[in-house]
Formats: C-alpha cells, sequence, structure tokens
C-alpha cells in the first residue's frame, strides 16, 4: 500500500470511488457536480496535486491538494478501508508536497456534524487547529489550519 500520483488513466476507478462517497461531500449531489468535480480531478493530476492509494489495482483513497493556495482540497477513503491509516498516509504525503513555511488549510464539516468526526480527528492528529466558520457548497464547514513551522 503507497500513496502515489493519480494519473489520467485512473480517472474511471477515481470516479467509482467518488461515487461512493459521494453522499459524505456537499457538492456531489448530482451527475452535474459529479462530472464536474471529475473534470477537475483531471486537472488536478496533470499538476501533480492528485494522491491516491491502491489495494489490489484499485483506488481506495483520494486526496487533491493545491500547491498555489497551499491547500488541502479533498480527501476521501473507501468505507471498506477506513482505519488502516489511508487517509494517515494521503495526509502525510500532500503535507510533504505543500509549503510548510506558510499556513496550510483545509475545510471540513463544523464540529456538530457527525460526518465530521474522523477527518477533524485526522487533521488535528496532523497539528490542524480550528479556524473561522465558513459554508461551501451551501453546507455549513470550517477552515482548520496548520500553522507554519520555523
Amino acid at each position: 500500500m503507497v500513496v502515489q500520483f493519480g494519473e489520467n488513466n485512473d480517472i474511471s476507478d477515481w470516479a467509482n470511488l467518488v461515487n461512493e462517497l459521494k453522499t459524505s461531500f456537499p457538492g456531489l449531489e448530482t451527475r452535474d457536480e459529479i462530472n464536474e468535480h471529475i473534470r477537475l480531478v483531471l486537472e488536478f493530476m496533470d499538476k501533480k496535486e492528485a494522491l491516491c492509494v491502491k489495494i489490489d489495482k484499485k483506488i481506495v483513497g483520494v486526496l487533491l491538494f493545491s500547491k498555489d493556495k497551499n491547500m488541502i482540497c479533498c480527501l476521501g477513503v473507501s468505507s471498506k478501508y477506513r482505519k488502516i491509516c489511508i487517509g494517515s498516509m494521503l495526509l502525510e504525503e500532500a503535507i510533504n508536497n505543500l509549503d510548510r513555511k506558510k499556513e496550510i488549510v483545509v475545510s471540513t464539516f463544523r464540529e456538530e456534524d457527525k460526518n465530521g468526526i474522523a477527518p477533524r480527528n485526522l487533521y488535528k492528529k496532523f497539528g490542524f487547529v480550528e479556524g473561522e466558520l465558513i459554508e461551501e457548497f451551501g453546507y455549513p464547514a470550517q477552515k482548520l489550519i496548520l500553522f507554519p513551522i520555523s
């Protein structure tokens, strides 16, 4: 099990995982939103800002990050493969590809949202702290910040 950059030929398998996870992510409710997300994934792949973990050649975890914005954009792990450190592996690799001399930001579920328990725990394990309350895709969210190292 290793983290690798996603490539264009992974897009079908990537889309299958997104389809599995769509009910957990605001902004992926319609076929058009999913198609737009997949289009964006291809852009991230071209910039080497899309990470995945495969088991038996099947993508079981994904993460998008932006070097320009120094942020984690999207992190998801198949429900069948949770609690075996796939999220940690992806997040560690993304952080290693971002600028640690600047803040790294991620938006995630708010504390009271049951969907936020696992992701918030993961981000906090890596040192992210709570930032401002926001709304994304019409859904209440919160920014978490990983402060720079000197």
